[in-house]
């Protein structure tokens, strides 16, 4: 989540840099010189380049230069991808004949585990499969991954299970108690 927000302002500060930039020279007045030819050209900010050669790497470069007539600012960095990690770690675990484990890892990511629900195939959980694993979602929604469309029902589902008359609270009983701790704590 912070990933997309630090692009975020990377990118607003090149625009910015740029704008600067670019208002500068559409505001210049034009001159003529008879003989002599100044080259003022502001030398240019280059951005590291980052060189991934290697399909076995889960990483993605990014590089940004911004540069006006004053100053140029340059930046690197590299990204971790985690959906090519847990797809690499998934190929590994059914190449070594675990495939519940393979699926496991896939169903770390939300919309995994909404098709695996789709389909009607829970997502293995403390090496419970099948109904047993159903079983142990509806016991533990809070485990579900973030994201999944399902969590909320899920959660809803066991919060009406858990409290009495299918989720309502007694209200001016509630309010009776509420007075009457709060009563006693006061004196």
């Amino acid at each position: 989540m912070y990933k997309g927000y630090f692009y975020l302002f990377c990118a607003f500060v090149t625009v910015i840099f740029m704008f600067f930039s670019i208002q500068k020279n559409l505001h210049a007045e034009t001159n003529t010189v008879s003989s002599t030819v100044v080259n003022n050209t502001p030398p240019t900010a280059n951005a590291p380049s980052i060189i991934n050669s290697n399909s076995d790497i889960c990483k993605v470069g990014v590089g940004a230069s911004v540069q006006n007539n004053i100053v140029g600012l340059a930046t690197g960095v590299v990204i971790d991808d985690e959906l090519c990690q847990k797809l690499k770690l998934s190929r590994s675990l059914y190449g070594f004949g675990m495939k519940v484990a393979a699926v496991s890892v896939l169903c770390q990511d939300p919309r995994v585990w909404d098709a695996m629900t789709d389909a009607g195939t829970p997502c293995p959980a403390r090496g419970l499969i099948g109904a047993e694993s159903a079983q142990y979602w509806a016991d533990n929604p809070d485990q579900i991954p973030d994201g999944s469309k399902y969590k909320p029902e899920y959660v809803q589902t066991k919060i009406q299970a858990t409290t009495p008359d299918g989720g309502q609270i007694d209200l001016p009983l509630f309010q009776v108690l509420f007075l009457i701790s709060t009563g006693f704590l006061l004196f």
